[in-house]
């Protein structure tokens, strides 16, 4: 299909006050040909607006957009061979399902035999055949958007593009309709770009997943890789649910063994291996440590376990998930979030022996936010 490349990608926007707002702040990131991007990111990090820009939506204040090689900064969105699919559907009410997805293809001159062939099989694709004669208001949701994506599966484009497309629906229809769109992207092996607030989408659908914020790329990589390799804070703090526990204290050394000490907490545990081998320069100096909730253990549970990276905490809070229990650890001025078995039946109030897996653990330092590993 195609690869995408952006290269010191700018978007600014004058604000009321005559002042420069930095949209996208030159950002690199290559989209493989038949690679399926995520960008995600909250509210306000640039993520929609880099779309847009790819679209031709919005103007490009400084850098290269490259689809195959080929600079599109100044070519019409018309004419570069995408296709995008809003949040709000955009289906015009008063055609039908077939006349909607028809409708690109009859600006474009095609004639009317090879319309109805690529509706028909955008139609099975998306198993909406029986839909075809029904006006938008006789949908659901889920198939609304699924009839949005065919509109632009009949263009046969060279990229897709995704505009949070799932965030108008119910969770469970989301949960559905994620499948059916990575589903797709394998049947038709297209490139596609898909935009989200949402990181259990961003986990779920992408092939790799660009992590924005402030209108900066925080990390680029497979879903695995961020989530048990994040760059910074933000990253670790942003993917997964619940996000990584973040613990402000500091690296001591006693006895020629490094110790996190938390701020203001009794929680102290002795480094694993691989912490002391990333943490030698910061001893006696602010650090964070970040741990996963899946890797804070009841050790009741456990037959084996060292010792040394075990802490006593209270309980403020259990929440139960069905499967699982999240659990709410005091540590003073700050808590960590932690699953246990829902069989134990964790109490609010309860002291818990944890163990705290450390091999899985990150350092960062607290000015530049960055992961001591990296």
């Amino acid at each position: 299909m195609a690869t995408v490349d952006l290269s010191k990608l700018l978007k600014i926007y004058p604000n009321r006050k005559g002042d420069d707002v930095t949209a996208v702040n030159q950002i690199d990131l290559t989209i493989k040909d038949r690679e399926f991007m995520v960008l995600v990111g909250p509210s306000g990090c640039g993520k929609s607006t880099t779309l847009r820009m790819i679209a031709g939506l919005e103007e490009v204040t400084d850098g290269e957009i490259k689809i195959d090689g080929h600079v599109i900064n100044n070519v019409q969105p018309k004419d570069r061979n995408i296709a995008m699919v809003f949040q709000n559907y955009a289906l015009y009410p008063h055609m039908s399902v077939f006349e909607n997805m028809a409708f690109g293809l009859k600006l474009r001159k095609f004639k009317k035999d090879e319309i109805a062939c690529r509706v028909q099989d955008a139609a099975e694709i998306l198993g909406i055949e029986d839909l075809l004669q029904r006006k938008p208001f006789a949908l659901s949701g889920g198939q609304r958007q699924r009839v949005a994506v065919g509109r632009a599966i009949v263009r046969k484009p060279k990229v897709f593009l995704f505009d949070e497309p799932l965030s108008n629906l119910d969770a469970k229809m989301r949960v559905s309709t994620r499948a059916e769109i990575s589903k797709l992207h394998t049947r038709l092996a297209s490139t596609m770009i898909y935009v989200t607030h949402d990181q259990v989408e961003a986990m779920t659908m992408g092939d790799r997943i660009c992590v924005m914020n402030g209108g900066d790329i925080m990390q680029v990589d497979e879903p695995l890789t961020i989530y048990n390799n994040p760059a910074n804070m933000f990253v670790a703090s942003f993917i997964g649910s619940p996000p990584m526990n973040l613990v402000n204290g500091a690296i001591q050394s006693q006895d020629n063994t490094l110790y996190f000490q938390a701020d203001n907490s009794p929680l102290r545990v002795k480094l694993s291996n691989q912490l002391v081998d990333v943490s030698t320069n910061h001893i006696d100096k602010p650090i964070v440590l970040g741990i996963r909730s899946e890797d804070i253990h009841d050790v009741r549970a456990l037959s084996d376990y060292e010792t040394e990276h075990t802490a006593e905490l209270t309980i403020d809070v259990a929440e139960p998930m069905g499967n699982e229990t999240f659990i709410y650890l005091s540590t003073g001025q700050q808590s960590l979030i932690g699953r246990v078995r829902s069989d134990a039946r964790p109490a609010t109030g309860e002291q818990i022996k944890v163990w705290l897996d450390l091999n899985k653990a990150h350092l960062f330092d607290p000015a530049t936010e960055k992961n001591l590993a990296n």
